[in-house]
Formats: C-alpha cells, structure tokens, sequence
C-alpha cells in the first residue's frame, strides 16, 4: 500500500474547544494551539497522515484530507 500524500488538514474552529489532545499525539508537532486556544497547521509539510488528530479529537473538528494514490502502478 503506497503511503498517503496531505491535501489538506481541515480544522472547524467552531468546534474546536481547544483541548490539546491532537497537539499533544501528533508524532510530527504538525499542530499547535494560538493564542486562542484554538488548534492551527504550522507544518504541513511534516505531516505523515496518521490521523491520529482526526481519530482522537473529541470534538471531531479536524479533517485530514489525502490525494488519491495510484493503487497498481
């Protein structure tokens, strides 16, 4: 199975209460919370889709979006 590629981390700042969980699991500290206690992308390029931020967020706020690899080259 081909590893994924980042789109996008999508991340619903309504829903968002700031908690720190997907902070706190993201083995690359892709995330960090502002200053309003709200989760941000600030390394999106370190990203490895895992998902453990979209898995484990207890307000379902983040979304990790992956391009469509090629299954059988």
């Amino acid at each position: 199975m081909a590893r994924q590629k980042l789109k996008a981390i999508v991340i619903n700042r309504d829903w968002c209460k700031g908690c720190g969980i997907c902070v706190h699991l993201c083995p690359k500290k892709v995330l960090e919370l502002d200053g309003s206690d709200k989760a941000v992308v600030v390394r999106p390029e370190d990203c490895i889709c895992c998902r453990m931020c979209e898995l484990r967020c207890p307000d379902l706020a983040i979304e990790v979006l992956t391009e469509e690899g090629e299954e059988n080259a």
